[in-house]
Parts: C-alpha cells; structure tokens; sequence
C-alpha cells in the first residue's frame, strides 16, 4: 500500500526518498531510517523533518511550518522547540553544532545537510521492509506520573515508574507510543489532555501519580481517551517500599497487558462513532475483530469478508494475512466452516506469509501460531516456536500467554501452562477474552481429573461466552463424571445448537488430541451425554 501524503504548503509527496549521511527517509512509507535500523519518531516530528527537507533550498519560516505540520493550528513555542529538538535527536543533530537543522533567529529554519532525493523505484534494496505495512496506528503518549509523596526525593520514582511504562508499551506492534524525551516536557504542568493530544497528535493518553505512606506505596493510572476526555481505564497498585523495583515491574506489566485490549476497544468505538464510506485496511481490520468478539459463525463470516477486503487493499498487511488465518483456525476449531485440505492449507500458507512479513511482531505470531497448530497437524512444533518467540517479544501478552498455555496443556506440559494461563489472569483480570483463560483451565482441570473444578472453569467460561464450543465439551464431559447425566444431556443439545450435525468421531477427525487418557476420556464421556457417536 502507498500512501499519499499531502500537507497545503509543500503538496503530494508520491513515495520520495530522501538520504542524507547515514540516515534515510522514506516520505512514502512514513520511515526514518538510520543504516537498515528503524529510527522511531512521532508523527509531528517526521512531518517537521519531511518539510524542512522537501524546502531545503531555502528558510522555512515559523508559520509554514505550523500550516504543513499542525494544519495551521497555534501551538506554542515550548511545543515547536520540543518538536525541533526531537527532531535534531532523531537524525543525531543535537547540541549546538547543528550541521544539518540550522536555526536562523527572526526567519526560521533551514536543512542544511547534503540530500539525494530519489524517487520509490530507486528504494535501495539493503533496507527490510518495515513489520507492519500501510495502516496508520493509534498512538498514545505516557506523561510523567505526579509525585503526590510530599517529599522531592520520591521524583526519581515517579519517573522511572513512567519510563518502565514506556518500555514495555513499545513491545505492542500495534501501537505508537511517543518517546520520552517528549512527553516528559509535560512534567508538572498541569495541561488538559485534550490540549496534550492536539500538541502531541495522540489519540490517548497515560496518566497517574504515585504516593507515599509511611513504608507503602500507592499507584494510580488511567487511560484516557483525549478526543472526549474520558476515562478508558483506570487502577491502583499497592506495595512496600522495600519492594520499589518488583512494584515498578508489576505495574508496567499489567498496564501493557490491559491497554492492547482496551486500545481495540476504543478503536473498534471509534470507527462505529466516525463511520467512512471507504474503510482503509487498518479500519477494516478493525470492523473484523468487532465481528470476531460477536464469536457466532455469522459473525466469524462477516469478519473474513472484511479481512479479505483489507487484504484486497494491502495484500502484504501481516496483521490482516495473521487474523484471517487466526479467524479460520477458530471457525475450524468451532465447527463453523467445512475445512478440506485445500482450505486448510491456505490458512496455514496466511500464517506463515504473516510470520515472513513480520517476524518481530508478538500479535502476528500468536495468531499465527494458533492456525498452525489446529490447521497443520503434521508441523504443530513449529507453532509451539512461534509462541515461544512471541512471548519473547512481548511477555505481557494475555492472549500469547493463554494460547500458548493451552497448547502446552494439550502437549502434557500442565505445569507450564498452568503458570502462564495464571500469569494471564495476574496481568489483566477483567480481560474481555477471559473466556478462553477459563476454557483452558477447564482442559486442564479434566486432565487432573478435577471434575467439579473443570465444571467450575467451564461454567465460567460460559458465563462470558455461551456458543464457546470448548466449554460445553468440557462441561458435557465433567457432568458426565459427577454423574449428572440428565444435565449432561442437555449441555449436548446446546453443543449441538452451536455446531449441528457434531459427531464424536467427528469431533476428533477435525481437533486430534494428542493425550492418549484425555481422548478416552473425552470420547467415552461425550458418548454417555448423548452426543452421537
């Protein structure tokens, strides 16, 4: 996918490149690039140094700039210098040598370093593309967290608990989070965060504060959204100050595992909100994950058809190629969708397509991950991998950690899936997709013939899903064990309203289960509850 940027001073920018000493920029694909690394950069800051580029040849003044970078908006000066010094940093132009950015006093600015300009056919081979391709996505900005302890000593603590933050936010690929040395010039300026989103061009906001009593200390955060001001998200953690640097992990964990959902689920209100006549890939994408959190096969069909648009649009978007095959795991896995051989192996070919596109993009890879392992039987370590390195890159994930979890259980390995579906909860509690967390400890429980407590977890599962399929196996089976065969029977009749036509030997030509006792278990158990054999 090209884009097409377009700013009122300076006019369509068609895919140009720019290079100037070791560093590359791509006008096109919106990258700054310094050898093959990725420099990152807010969008202001690119947009500041793509104008003073393209008008090299002269002084850009003050007021050029605020039209092609801010559409013309007043900010003020403490926000134009903090974006040109962010710029000066990103290409290594700091102090006050200023070889490439000079400063005129009265004029304006001018780029003064040497410039080869070629156009996208001239892209130097050398550089990989970038991990995700096309669609914009949302960005955030963490401000300095208040120090409400009364004591200037606690500073350092309250900015190395929003550093932390910052840190582990940067491993969600699909988020943009602005650098520090931007955000941080918002310390103790009490600012709105509306203003703070127009200065930054965010669309969210992470605030909080930390306090002191005695030997404990409290944090607070929120989410904030800063188009409507409101409060997405919000909570507080507790500990001793003895434990100052385990209570920095703990909240930087958990705030990176609740906000990806929470993210989605303010952009999936947002485009229900700002409707288009033509939805771009990333949108698109977004309408399927609405569908797929409806999890019925209507809606699992509505969210393909969206995702075959997107990928219509940018054949090459990891994040779509990954959905769609994560999409026809689950329909497989569900019984929603006759899947051959031909089917199946178009999903497996989306996975790994994804996976070469975007090999250091946790969210690719367990999605990914998930379709290899239900549609290829024959190569499920190579899924069992590409969790593994998914969770390298993001440890924080509750969905990589659940998944992963249950494949692990599924393998016999129930001490390590048992620590990461638990790690899962810790990290997010209230996660919308905690069905599949208490579906996979249901599994578990029945393979430590826990009965009632393999009833318990699916019955909790259900509580949050009712047509997830797992659960009323799981529940069927469990019941059958207790001896309440009449409530059996009828958990049967609802698995047969969620996938008609199901068959026990046809449950296991779809789903193979590699545990030897659990598949006796199942199938002997599903029989007695009435489901044909």
């Amino acid at each position: 996918m090209i884009f097409m940027v377009v700013s009122p001073q300076f006019g369509a920018i068609n895919r140009v490149i720019y290079r100037f000493g070791q560093f590359t920029l791509d006008a096109g694909r919106r990258e700054l690039r310094k050898g093959a690394d990725l420099v990152a950069v807010e969008p202001q800051v690119f947009d500041l140094l793509r104008v003073l580029i393209a008008g090299r040849d002269r002084v850009v003044s003050r007021d050029e700039l605020l039209e092609a970078v801010w559409n013309g908006r007043i900010v003020s000066e403490a926000t134009l210098s903090s974006r040109i010094n962010a710029a000066r940093a990103a290409i290594d132009d700091s102090g006050a040598r200023q070889a490439l950015i000079k400063t005129l006093p009265r004029k304006g600015l001018r780029f003064v370093g040497a410039v080869e300009e070629v156009g996208a056919e001239a892209t130097p081979p050398e550089l990989p593309a970038a991990p995700w391709r096309g669609p914009r996505l949302p960005s955030l900005a963490v401000l300095p967290f208040a120090n409400l302890s009364g004591d200037p000593a606690q500073d350092y603590f309250a900015d190395g608990m929003s550093e932390e933050i910052i840190t582990a936010l940067s491993r969600l690929s699909g988020l943009f989070v602005i650098a520090k040395n931007s955000s941080f010039t918002y310390k103790n300026r009490a600012i709105d965060v509306r203003q703070i989103g127009q200065e930054l061009g965010v669309g969210y906001v992470l605030e909080g504060s930390v306090r002191r009593g005695g030997e404990r200390l409290r944090i607070t955060g929120q989410l904030v959204d800063t188009m409507s001001g409101a409060c997405l998200w919000s909570d507080r953690f507790d500990g001793d100050l003895a434990d100052v640097f385990a209570l920095q992990g703990l909240v930087s964990d958990s705030v990176a595992a609740v906000i990806e959902p929470t993210l989605q689920s303010a952009e999936i209100g947002r485009l229900r909100r700002d409707s288009h006549a033509k939805l771009d890939a990333y949108e698109l994408l977004l309408r399927a994950y609405a569908w797929v959190s409806d999890f019925t096969q209507a809606s699992m069909a509505a969210a393909l058809d969206c995702l075959d648009q997107a990928l219509a649009i940018d054949p090459d978007y990891a994040l779509g190629l990954a959905a769609a095959a994560y999409c026809r795991a689950q329909c497989h896995f569900q019984g929603w969708a006759h899947q051959d051989e031909t089917a199946r192996a178009r999903a497996v070919a989306l996975a790994w397509r994804a996976v070469e596109l975007a090999p250091g993009d946790a969210q690719v890879l367990w999605m990914a991950a998930f379709a290899i392992w239900n549609m290829d039987t024959s190569r499920r370590m190579r899924a069992r991998e590409l969790f593994a390195r998914a969770l390298l890159i993001n440890p924080n994930s509750a969905m990589a950690l659940v998944l992963s979890g249950w494949i692990e259980i599924m393998c016999g390995n129930l001490g390590e899936g048992r620590e990461r579906l638990e790690r899962a909860q810790h990290l997010n509690p209230r996660d919308p997709r905690g069905w599949l967390m208490a579906g996979a400890r249901a599994i578990l429980a029945v393979i430590e013939e826990d009965y009632a407590g393999a009833l318990t977890w699916a019955e909790r599962a259900l509580a949050q899903n009712r047509r997830f399929a797992v659960a009323l196996r799981v529940a069927a089976v469990a019941q059958v064990k207790l001896g309440q065969h009449e409530q059996a029977r009828q958990t049967v009749e609802m698995l047969l309203e969620v996938e008609p036509g199901l068959t026990v030997s046809g449950f296991f030509a779809r789903i193979p289960v590699p545990l030897e006792r659990m598949a006796r278990t199942y199938a002997e158990a599903l029989e007695a509850a009435g489901l044909p054999p």
